[in-house]
C-alpha cells in the first residue's frame, strides 16, 4: 500500500521556523518526483515546491521561494521541507504529493501549520 505521512507542523510566530517530514512506504521513492502543496484554511490547494528524483534539481513557488528549503533522503524514503522566515499566510495544512501532476497521485492526510502571535 502506497503511503505518505506527513510530520513536524505546529504553532509558531512570525518569523519562526518548522521542519516538516514525509515519509513514504510502499513504493520505489527513488523514483517519483517529490513535491509539497498546501491548502490555507478555505481555499484551493496551492503547489509549494518539487525536487527532482536525485534531488539535485528543486523548483519553489514565488510565494515561498528563498524562505522555504525542498529535500530528499532515498536511503530513507523521506521528503523534507524546511520553512523559514514563516508569515500568517503560510497557514496552511500542508501535504506530500508522489505524481503530482499525474492521473494517479498520492497524497498524505497533511499536517497542519499555524502561523501567529
Amino acid at each position: 500500500e502506497v503511503q505518505l505521512v506527513e510530520s513536524g507542523g505546529g504553532l509558531v510566530q512570525p518569523g519562526g521556523s518548522l521542519s516538516l517530514s514525509c515519509a513514504a512506504s510502499g513504493f520505489t521513492f527513488s523514483t517519483y518526483v517529490m513535491t509539497w502543496v498546501r491548502q490555507p484554511p478555505g481555499k484551493g490547494l496551492e503547489w509549494i515546491s518539487d525536487i527532482s528524483i536525485g534531488g539535485s534539481s528543486t523548483f519553489y513557488a514565488d510565494s515561498v521561494k528563498g524562505r522555504f528549503t525542498i529535500s530528499r533522503d532515498n536511503v530513507k524514503k523521506t521528503v523534507y521541507l524546511q520553512m523559514n522566515s514563516l508569515k500568517p499566510e503560510d497557514t496552511a495544512v500542508y501535504y506530500c504529493v508522489r505524481g503530482y501532476r499525474s492521473r494517479n497521485s498520492v497524497r498524505g492526510q497533511g499536517t497542519q501549520v499555524t502561523v501567529s502571535s
